[in-house]
């Protein structure tokens, strides 16, 4: 197809996609958002519609092992850039999948996650990606950080060094969709390992119409300061905020609050996705991603080791294509297993899990098929 013929085609998706009113001060040649067909749709940078078929937790660590650092070594010489280039790319896209849905990978069970990938990295990878900001560690099972106080001078002051350090980098990069918060914060719910610190805001307040009060205008404190360093540094791209935990309490007060400042509401959920997902647009009205999830397939194998489950992930893919306000799925994968995680669709040895494989890549496909058919 010629080059006049695709310009023409994607003037005409543009001028068929209605576009949202999001947070970017200039959407223009970035990830936007839009609807068409009564669906909601991410738009590319070229004015095309798009599902977000993602894979979560990438991490080279996984390669560096006693057992298998020699791959590490021999293969890829050590370089991080040439195993994105050579193993990870490729693999993504054999594999049906065409965004990196977040990097972050389990380091030790408890603890934080691996670090991100630097510019230059994502660089390499050539496609669609999301990051997450740092702005805070509030995640369900990580059990050593304390909470900031969001309406402190020194929590605006660290949000405003997290945007710079990150989003100043990648303001111009036509690849990255969006970023992402805190993974699944403990607003008002705990877990056994972090109770020692309690949930961001004590669920017991919010039996009083003062403690309600109190929890929107703390939620709007986090969500506004989040938003206005992003926009300073970062007029560009998506804000896809806090991937709320599905299956634990959310509060109406703190969704309520940042739907002015985010562009999606971002979910785990690790066992009814399709339902949840399809209630929290219709609550809202606001599009949804499913961004961590996985069907595991048990019993684990006697080495303790468990599979993804490929049969789950196309019926659940199947059903969240079909709900008019979701914009992608990301599987919790991981891209290759470590001894934390203890599942990947590589083995540590670069062995696909291939019953598994084979089935996740028939459902990003028939996806791809259907886009490429409509759009």
């Amino acid at each position: 197809m010629g080059s006049t013929r695709r310009q023409f085609l994607s003037y005409a998706a543009m001028a068929a996609t209605a576009k949202a009113k999001t947070t970017q001060a200039k959407p223009d040649g970035f990830f936007t958002l839009g609807q068409r067909d009564d669906h909601w749709w991410l738009i590319t940078p070229d004015g095309e519609p798009f599902f977000s078929l993602g894979l979560n937790h990438i991490d080279p660590a996984s390669l560096r092992y006693p057992e298998n650092i020699h791959i590490w070594r021999d293969k890829y010489g050590g370089s991080t850039t040439r195993w994105i280039e050579e193993s990870v790319v490729p693999n993504l896209k054999r594999w049906g999948f065409n965004t990196v849905g977040w990097v972050q990978e389990v380091t030790v069970r408890k603890w934080r996650h691996s670090r991100a990938f630097t510019n230059d990295e994502y660089r390499a990878l050539g496609m669609p990606f999301c990051h997450l900001l740092p702005f805070t560690e509030s995640h369900q099972w990580e059990q050593h950080t304390r909470h900031f106080d969001f309406r402190g001078s020194q929590w605006a002051e660290w949000v405003d060094y997290v945007a710079r350090s990150h989003c100043a980098e990648l303001s111009g990069d036509r690849n990255l969709i969006g970023y992402f918060y805190s993974d699944c914060p403990t607003w008002v719910h705990d877990r056994p390992d972090n109770a020692w610190r309690g949930p961001i805001f004590d669920p017991e307040r919010l039996k009083t119409e003062s403690g309600r009060k109190e929890l929107t205008e703390l939620a709007r404190a986090y969500y506004q300061t989040t938003h206005d360093a992003i926009r300073r540094h970062d007029p560009h791209h998506l804000i896809l905020g806090d991937r709320y935990e599905a299956n634990a309490a959310i509060a109406m007060e703190v969704v309520e609050a940042a739907l002015p400042f985010v562009d999606v509401l971002s979910f785990q959920d690790f066992r009814d996705p399709v339902v949840h997902l399809d209630e929290w647009h219709k609550k809202t009205r606001k599009p949804v991603l499913l961004a961590d999830a996985a069907g595991l397939r048990r019993p684990a194998s006697p080495r303790g080791f468990t599979s993804n489950d490929g049969e789950w992930y196309a019926d659940v893919l199947a059903a969240l294509f079909d709900n008019p306000g979701c914009i992608g799925f990301h599987l919790c994968g991981a891209y290759q297993r470590n001894k934390a995680r203890r599942r990947g669709l590589l083995d540590e040895l670069e062995r696909p899990d291939q019953e598994n494989v084979e089935l996740i890549s028939a459902a990003n496909a028939k996806v791809s098929r259907w886009m490429d058919e409509r759009y």
